[in-house]
């Protein structure tokens, strides 16, 4: 029976006097992939950075495997992020980057050797742990960058754009990994793009927001042929021509 390991309630933020979330009420189960779709400034990378304690909400609360986190400081909460931008230690080897968050929070260097060969191992770079981030591809530096966040075993796994600066034919492969990836470690993603297509292929359930708003949440069925808004039809539509 799954269980929900995450909870927005009434979330609002303003910047200055522009409100960018306006009341999100969002539940997600344990093990799914539920994707954030949506155009630019309408939220989503708010969202997730509020679930993350990057940015401090104004109202509302945040509820992580039963426990309300709002206040807490982000590493008090078991949640990583991927970035657009890979945000990898350029001076540091792979290892090195994998292992960080281990090492800082004084595990065995010996679990550290194995949790790291693991992650890499999930993500098809075993071979490249002595390798700098300048001597690797997009793509594999973004395999990197999932394996840093996996190794802490993560309740949720925030994805913020993690392929928009990948090639269509990259982001379809890594689209294919990410997938394999959740599937075989259960980890909940939080996903969020401007990518029908993305969400698409990789969702649950997919988010729909709009001017800091949520305009509908559903199946992926549910969206793409039963959209509940004029706005999420009209969204959905525009984007698929």
């Amino acid at each position: 029976m799954s269980r929900t390991i995450l909870e927005l309630k009434n979330v609002k933020k303003a910047f200055d006097t522009e409100a960018v979330l306006k009341g999100i009420n969002l539940s997600v189960e344990e093990g799914e992939i539920i994707t954030i779709l949506g155009a630019s400034g309408c939220g989503k990378t708010t969202t997730i950075r509020i679930i993350a304690g990057l940015t401090e909400l104004d109202e509302g609360e945040v509820w992580l495997s039963g426990e309300n986190v709002t206040h807490k400081e982000p590493n008090m909460r078991n949640v990583n992020t991927v970035f657009q931008n890979y945000a990898l230690f350029p001076h540091m080897n792979v290892e090195n980057n994998v292992g960080y968050g281990l090492k800082i929070r004084n595990v065995d260097k010996q679990e550290i050797k194995q949790r790291v060969h693991e992650a890499l191992e999930l993500v098809q770079l075993e071979d490249f742990g002595r390798r700098k981030p300048f001597e690797l591809s997009g793509g594999q530096r973004q395999r990197v960058a999932v394996a840093r966040a996996i190794i802490n075993k993560p309740h949720v796994l925030l994805l913020d754009e993690p392929l928009g600066a990948l090639d269509l034919q990259l982001r379809r492969q890594m689209q294919i990994e990410l997938k394999k990836i959740q599937q075989q470690l259960g980890i909940t993603f939080v996903y969020i793009t401007h990518d029908q297509e993305e969400a698409a292929y990789l969702s649950d359930h997919i988010v729909v927001m709009r001017d800091g708003q949520i305009e509908q949440i559903g199946t992926v069925k549910e969206i793409f042929e039963a959209p509940a808004t004029s706005y999420v039809a009209q969204f959905i539509d525009n984007r698929a021509r």
